[in-house]
């Protein structure tokens, strides 16, 4: 099980509270249960599914299910299934390790997700006992296949604009309507289904695939996932037991978005992950692609691009790692045969969740990206694997909600949680704007990595000092400036990868190699933490009040840049030396 901490830490407080960094999950904490974890299902990925990536690609989909069913076998599954219901009942950073050692291969590991996860999860937390005992142990063998049916054409990040509806008929009920975009569809047995019944109530059904009008369309042509089914689920006055509802009637919003929040948060792990199988395949081909009589890992763009990448790495798996520790540490309050009690724990975390599926998903496009450009031409040819990864990648910020809906969520909630009182975010933005009025400087903490700690406790700051300009500007009205609270979004985001990035290194200790990575992210994040802050003060304000609060925003972000050239070259000739990432 993951790590005792000393409390459970509420969600969002990152931004106004100052956690020891003992408190906080790393991956260096990984108990040996998790390690073995890791370890099983690394070997599983590179003895069994790797070998077997022709097959996925081309949709042979008797090696999917049967990979499928392997995982069953291993326990994979079942990581959050109660034991009574044939599961591991694992904690949740098992879970991101699965998921994150899974993405090598990003179409089983999305064939895996809408199986394991989504197609699981609303029984596991909405399921009556009678679906529990019938459905869960043979999900948790791949007997049964199951799918997740929410999306709809013309509906895009609106899911209560679905159309499709439920009509009750005797003993059963009739839905009619068409999904989209359903992982699974072409092998699944079970759709985890949703529509309004009457036309109104938005809800949750469970639908199996030999049900009387049910099938499926023909597979989609995508961009990337090739080896992933894609397809309509076509309800055609499809009869479904009256006792398939998953949850209540009319709450199936409920069941959809609590889902979501675990899959955006393994969609972190999982970036991470396929983040590192791009970064090792350029580490290995920059050290032997030969160029003007040496190899181009030697050269200083390489090195820049290699470093950027590894660091980048370094930060999100931090912060999946120490988001999921939140959440263990929650569920040991939590009777974890009451869904609703680990529902509550997850949902605690939600902004965390948003954080991790923005961040993680556009580190790896980043990654990605930079890949293809260390092969140069041959990172455009299907016939390296960087290709794949650089197609498979893109569907990620479309996934489990948008990065636009997600980035407009997570000041969301803060202002909601600060609105409820549940965040004492108007206190925290009050005592900013008058230390900021005051013109005082905080002296500098002493210790190791002073400087770096009161890096990241000002860009606290400075967060709190342009939202609250921004609320004074805009008052409740600010859910309507998508551009403001998405800037300031990013600014959180930013702010949550700092203060994950220095409790780790002071959690390590004095390296030089980790405080170089830690050090070029500060000068890196704080100048962007900065060009956001710009943005919105500059929507909020003018003239001369605009250009105190522009000198305030400069004040509280006053840290030196470091020698951020000399600290990549040193980061990537590690890498180089490794053969591999292995920070």
């Amino acid at each position: 099980m993951a790590k005792q901490m000393s409390a459970v830490t509420k969600g969002g407080s990152f931004l106004i509270n100052e956690s020891p960094a003992e408190d906080v999950f790393t991956p260096e904490d990984f108990s040996e249960e998790q390690t073995m974890i890791r370890d099983m299902t690394e070997q599983f990925v590179e003895e069994e599914v790797v070998p077997q990536v022709a097959k996925i690609e081309a949709k042979d989909w008797s090696v999917t299910t049967g990979l499928l069913k392997r995982c069953g076998d291993l326990g994979l599954l079942g990581i959050e299934v109660p034991e009574q219901y044939g599961g591991e009942n694992l904690d949740k950073v098992s879970a991101m390790i699965v998921a994150e050692q899974l993405a090598r291969v990003a179409s089983f590991a999305v064939s895996y997700g809408g199986h394991a996860g989504i197609g699981t999860l609303p029984i596991v937390y909405f399921g009556k006992e009678e679906h529990k005992k019938k459905y869960l142990p043979r999900l948790c063998k791949a007997e049964l296949i199951s799918a997740y049916a929410l999306s709809e054409a013309g509906g895009g990040s609106d899911a209560l604009a679905a159309k499709t509806t439920a009509n009750r008929s005797g003993d059963h009920w009739v839905l009619n309507g068409e999904k989209m975009w359903i992982t699974n569809a072409a092998f699944a047995d079970v759709f985890i289904t949703f529509a309004k019944v009457d036309g109104q109530q938005f809800s949750c059904f469970i639908v199996e695939k030999g049900d009387p009008g049910v099938s499926t369309g023909a597979e989609e042509h995508k961009m990337g996932l090739w080896g992933s089914s894609t397809r309509t689920l076509v309800l055609d006055s499809a009869k479904i037991p009256i006792d398939n509802v998953i949850g209540e009637i009319g709450k199936g919003h409920h069941v959809a978005f609590n889902i979501l929040n675990t899959g955006r948060a393994k969609l972190g792990a999982g970036a991470a992950g396929a983040a590192k199988t791009a970064l090792n395949d350029a580490i290995r081909y920059a050290k032997q692609r030969i160029a003007f009589n040496k190899p181009i890992s030697s050269f200083g763009a390489i090195k820049h691009k290699l470093a950027e990448m590894a660091i980048r790495i370094w930060v999100t798996e931090g912060m999946v790692y120490r988001s999921a520790g939140m959440m263990d540490r929650a569920l040991e309050n939590a009777d974890l045969n009451n869904a609703q009690q680990v529902l509550k724990a997850i949902e605690e975390y939600a902004i965390e969740c948003s954080i991790l599926k923005v961040y993680g998903t556009e580190a790896l496009d980043y990654v990605v990206d930079e890949a293809v450009q260390v092969y140069g031409g041959y990172g455009f040819s299907a016939e390296y694997p960087v290709e794949r990864y650089y197609r498979d990648s893109r569907v990620n910020r479309i996934f489990e909600g948008t990065n636009e809906i997600n980035r407009l969520l997570i000041p969301g909630m803060l202002l909601k949680r600060g609105a409820s009182g549940q965040l004492p975010l108007h206190a925290a933005v009050k005592a900013v704007v008058d230390e900021v009025m005051s013109a005082s400087i905080p002296a500098e903490p002493s210790g190791p990595f002073g400087a770096e700690v009161a890096a990241v406790a000002q860009a606290k700051k400075a967060v709190l000092f342009v939202a609250g300009s921004a609320l004074q500007k805009h008052g409740d009205a600010i859910k309507d400036e998508q551009e403001v609270l998405m800037h300031i979004s990013n600014m959180v985001m930013e702010t949550y990868a700092l203060d994950t990035a220095i409790h780790r290194l002071m959690k390590k200790g004095s390296t030089d190699l980790h405080a170089d990575v830690v050090r070029t992210f500060i000068t890196d994040a704080t100048a962007r933490i900065e060009f956001s802050g710009k943005q919105v003060l500059a929507a909020a304000s003018e003239g001369d009040i605009l250009r105190t609060q522009l000198s305030a925003l400069r004040r509280l972000l006053r840290w030196a840049p470091t020698n951020t050239v000399k600290a990549r070259q040193r980061i990537a000739e590690h890498l180089t030396d490794q053969g591999r990432y292995t920070l």
